[in-house]
């Protein structure tokens, strides 16, 4: 454990961000999880419909830092192409 004020509060700060950070990345993860659910039922607009709040929670998570721009912009667009190409 750390004897200097500053290096104690070091380790809550990253403590409690580590927790928000989690807590971020597992909203994005059951969002992405239920459209692909959706695809794989073959449901179209329920697909749509989880697409939209999942890329709405990856869009979220990106401007709090947590992903990088591109890796967002790289799961939205393979969650697309994959909701359109359902007939």
């Amino acid at each position: 454990m750390a004897n200097i004020k500053s290096a104690k509060k070091r380790i809550l700060v990253s403590r409690k961000r580590a927790d928000r950070n989690k807590s971020v990345r597992s909203r994005v993860k059951t969002a992405v999880k239920k459209v692909d659910a959706a695809i794989e039922a073959g449901d179209k607009t329920a697909a749509t419909e989880a697409l939209r709040a999942a890329v709405s929670e990856l869009d979220k998570a990106t401007k709090k830092g947590i992903y990088h721009k591109n890796t967002t912009a790289r799961k939205v667009s393979r969650l697309t192409k994959a909701v359109n190409a359902l007939s």
